[in-house]
């Protein structure tokens, strides 16, 4: 208690003394003398206190004569009209000098609450912004120094230190240039656009920023001049920017934008970034407390181009959806899907995760956009009006363009990847077809729409036979197409077996509606009938024939057979039919009496004769229209 007390009576003295003597610290020694001259119990505790006043002023001092004499030192860098870089002595020495200035504000922070260590601590701050001011446009002038001589004489994005992971082996490449090769088809390349020697300045100067608390600015010197490097080698790719490259695609949706953009975004991430990554490390060092500004001034230096890149794809995913833009959007969704490793490495850290997730973004409304287009070739096909027939029974157009477009997409095989998510079958779907994956259920449901489509065309035709043969092309036409393909793996043997036996039904379906309507004029009566009788009937049947034969031969020789095979099998199959019944009922008629000798008059077609016009049937063309068969 009493120790308190007398902490209390001193407190209330050196109070007493300072309020007398105000500022002037001599006048306040003098009284607190007094007051101990009064009482000897305080003699020994104001002593104490006098003579730690006198280090306190003594340290103020000789802080005052520190900072007076680096002022001298900085005021004579900071203020020079040329680069302190270039010269190694100037450079050395400032940092020293910047390096003594950091120390003395840390050593002196703790006691900022005395006013004259106070007042030192601010004149301190103030050349301590001085110097970093001064660092930061030391720093730009090395980034933009380093590398501008790399930018010249290079083709395909920009020239490059090439830097090898032997830091020993670096000096031997710091005078001399070597060009990527162009075009690049390997991409496991680290490239530096910057000469070690530079590297090795701007860290030293990145490592005084950070240290002194300036790290977001040495970030942003760092990351306005990479910026600019990194937008000028992708456009010397041909990748212009989004607002250029949008226009040319509004053209026409040009494949040479795509192209471009491919190439652009494929270097960018392979060899751009990864370069860039590991020329932020080294600039900034690998230590933890350099680690934020590191991710930072990554992250400024690529947000601009990256955003750039994955807008242009997210631009074409966000297109019309109309079939003929599937190929194009393939092309894109695979470039951004093969690169997602690199994205997932690249840019996982807090400032870059934006980058990331919008990469993932821009893959899945890819996917969406392709799932998309399905959906409208299914509506495309729906549409398609049942207007004119296709003359002949030939192949439909809708058709040919189905196959061939399926054909086309199919054989990609990242299509598969596409929809390999849970897709549940599409109202309709024929439930007896077990597919094999996503993507071979949606073939499938567009299939059976286009088979609804061409049978509602079918009924166009008047006639039934001719309505037979267009599903029988248009059927052949499909299962010819699904064999021996990646549609047929997807659809299955099943699948195709049946649709070969809906093939050979029509095949049924077209001769009994058109020639078993002559057989039945060839069939012998077995009744024992006199010859006058037997012969007027032969005589009104051989006249049927020649009239229905001749009706068949001229109006079927127009009709379309698209496929050699299957129009030799129908003819064959009408000859194997006909020819035979119509042989026998020859052999009877001319066995008749007394008809032998008008023979002529009544048999216009000899056996040979049908054969020959039957081999002269579906001579019209077999495809509608201009295209791929």
């Amino acid at each position: 208690m009493a120790e308190n007390g007398e902490e209390k009576l001193i407190a209330v003295a050196r109070h007493i003394a300072k309020t007398l003597g105000h500022t002037d610290n001599a006048m306040t020694d003098d009284i607190l003398q007094i007051f101990s001259n009064f009482d000897g119990r305080l003699r020994e505790k104001l002593n104490e206190n006098l003579n730690d006043g006198d280090d306190s002023r003594n340290g103020v001092a000789a802080l005052d004569q520190t900072l007076k004499s680096l002022d001298r030192q900085i005021s004579r860098y900071v203020t020079v009209d040329h680069p302190i870089w270039s010269d190694s002595a100037d450079a050395s020495t400032f940092l020293d000098a910047v390096d003594e200035l950091v120390a003395a504000i840390r050593e002196w922070t703790p006691m900022a609450a005395d006013k004259a260590v106070t007042a030192c601590l601010d004149r301190a701050e103030d050349l301590l912004q001085q110097c970093m001011f001064r660092l930061e446009e030391e720093f730009k002038l090395l980034m933009e120094r380093g590398g501008a001589d790399p930018f010249e004489n290079t083709d395909g994005g920009g020239g490059a230190y090439v830097d090898s992971d032997d830091e020993e082996d670096n000096d031997e490449y710091d005078e001399a240039e070597i060009p990527v090769a162009h075009p690049v088809s390997d991409y496991n390349i680290i490239i530096d656009a910057l000469p070690s020697g530079t590297i090795n300045d701007l860290h030293e100067i990145s490592k005084r920023m950070v240290g002194a608390g300036y790290g977001k600015e040495c970030s942003l010197a760092y990351s306005s001049c990479r910026r600019d490097f990194l937008e000028e080698s992708l456009s010397r790719l041909g990748f212009s920017g989004l607002q250029k490259s949008n226009a040319a695609l509004e053209d026409d949706d040009n494949e040479v934008e795509i192209d471009k953009w491919i190439k652009a975004i494929n270097m960018a991430v392979r060899v751009f970034y990864p370069s860039e990554r590991r020329l932020c490390d080294r600039v900034f060092g690998y230590s933890s407390s350099t680690a934020a500004a590191a991710d930072l001034s990554f992250m400024e230096a690529c947000r601009i181009s990256s955003m750039e890149l994955l807008n242009f794809a997210n631009g074409i995913a966000m297109g019309s959806r109309a079939p003929d833009r599937l190929f194009k959007i393939l092309d894109v969704y695979e470039a951004v899907k093969d690169l997602m490793p690199e994205f997932e490495v690249l840019f996982a850290d807090q400032y870059c995760l934006f980058i990331r997730n919008e990469a993932i973004g821009v893959w899945k409304r890819l996917g969406e956009s392709i799932r998309g287009i399905f959906m409208e070739l299914e509506n495309l096909i729906r549409r398609d009006p049942a207007k004119a027939a296709v003359p002949g029974g030939g192949l439909h157009p809708i058709t040919r363009y189905v196959m061939n477009y399926l054909r086309a997409a199919c054989s990609r095989p990242t299509l598969e990847q596409v929809f390999d998510e849970n897709v549940v079958p599409p109202v309709g779907v024929d439930r007896s077809f077990s597919p094999s994956s996503p993507l071979a259920v949606q073939i499938a449901w567009i299939m059976e729409v286009l088979e609804s489509n061409i049978e509602a065309k079918s009924k166009i035709y008047r006639d039934p036979a001719l309505s037979s043969v267009f599903m029988m092309n248009n059927g052949r036409y499909i299962v010819k197409k699904v064999k021996d393909d990646e549609l047929g793996s997807l659809l299955g043997d099943d699948w195709i077996r049946k649709h070969v036996g809906k093939v050979r039904q029509y095949h049924v379906n077209y001769q009994r509606n058109s020639w078993n309507k002559i057989l039945n004029t060839l069939k012998l009566d077995n009744n024992n009938l006199s010859p006058n009788v037997a012969s007027k009937s032969f005589k009104e049947k051989l006249k049927l024939f020649n009239s229905h034969f001749e009706e068949i031969c001229r109006t079927q020789s127009t009709w379309a057979i698209f496929d050699e095979q299957l129009k030799e099998e129908l003819k064959l199959s009408v000859n194997g039919a006909l020819l035979p019944a119509y042989k026998t009922f020859l052999a009877r008629f001319l066995n008749i009496q007394d008809i032998a000798k008008y023979a002529e008059k009544h048999v216009k077609f000899n056996v040979e004769d049908v054969e020959d016009r039957i081999n002269g049937l579906f001579q019209g063309t077999a495809v509608s229209g201009s295209g791929r068969k």
